[in-house]
């Protein structure tokens, strides 16, 4: 049997009249967002949307609100055929592939041409400083402050901001977020809850390779050696959860033989942390179910991951 292509909607207008459509059809709607460059995980998140609605939305969108100054928004990785390609093998297929050019108004006089000329500049597109643009933002104040929120401090209103635009565009019964991104998940959960989105937020398990990495877009930065050497997040993760099944609650020693390993192996550890599920508060011993969450780079490659520990105290 042949593929089904999906549909692609580049226009809001668009992408809101589709919804309104099958709603009134009585069809319930479920929203994957991406930045596009998609691998098996994302895969595995529409599989895990089509348990939950008749129809599937995947956005194709790289956010220019989660960029700081230091990172070029033009160099994050496309291949937008291929993404259709990977979308079009999943079972049962995807019914609308929403790319929007642009989420954010920028003021009169931001013609499309010049939008392109902006997206090759290294520096955030939509800061509040430039005269008539984007000035609205959505922050989960406590819930970003912590873990990516200290060296990121702009990532995260940029990716509450877009999902809420995504979300009051596509108008989701139901939306997927992969658990690797687990303080993205916990952040877009509280927005929903907190902001009344008739929306459903689903956290999906972490999909790894088979040597345990866990599958990113931004792999594709990692040179053999380095993909070798960033194994030990994983590793260390593993051992710091089997330490605590065998009675080890101190978060502090566990903490520090996952970013040993880490630094051992080649990695720069930005954080490597035991907080709680819910709040994402740093903990001192596993009394309540916990997460660690670990950001490492090896090389140019900044990689998260994270494993999550019931309490066993």
């Amino acid at each position: 049997m042949a593929a089904r292509e999906p549909e692609i909607i580049t226009s809001k207008e668009k992408m809101r009249k589709w919804s309104r459509a099958m709603r009134a059809k009585g069809k319930t709607i479920g929203l994957v967002p991406t930045m596009g460059y998609l691998h098996k995980g994302h895969l595995s998140l529409i599989n895990e949307a089509r348990q939950h609605a008749d129809l599937i939305v995947v956005s194709i969108y790289v956010n220019p609100g989660q960029f700081s100054t230091s990172e070029d928004l033009s160099t994050y990785p496309s291949d937008f055929y291929g993404d259709l390609q990977k979308l079009m093998s999943v079972s049962g297929g995807v019914d609308v592939v929403f790319n929007p050019y642009d989420l954010y108004d920028y003021g009169s006089g931001r013609d499309r041409e010049g939008a392109e000329k902006r997206d090759s500049v290294k520096e955030v597109s939509c800061l509040e400083e430039r005269g008539g643009g984007h000035e609205t933002w959505i922050r989960v104040e406590k819930l970003e402050k912590g873990l990516c929120g200290k060296s990121r401090p702009l990532f995260f209103r940029g990716v509450a901001t877009v999902v809420s635009k995504l979300f009051n565009i596509v108008d989701p019964d139901v939306a997927i977020f992969g658990k690797k991104d687990y303080q993205q998940w916990r952040i877009i959960r509280r927005m929903v809850r907190d902001l009344d989105f008739a929306v459903q937020v689903i956290g999906s398990e972490i999909v790894r390779e088979d040597d345990g990495l866990a599958m990113s877009s931004r792999n594709v930065y990692l040179s053999p050696e380095e993909r070798q050497k960033a194994l030990s997040i994983n590793r260390s993760l593993s051992r710091a959860k089997h330490a605590a099944e065998e009675g080890q609650i101190n978060c502090k020693k566990l903490q520090d033989s996952v970013i040993l390993a880490i630094q051992e192996a080649g990695g720069k550890v930005d954080y490597a942390e035991i907080v709680d599920q819910e709040t994402l508060e740093a903990v001192e011993e596993i009394k309540a179910p916990v997460v660690i969450c670990v950001a490492a780079c090896f090389g140019k490659a900044r990689l998260i991951d994270n494993i999550e520990i019931p309490a066993y105290a």
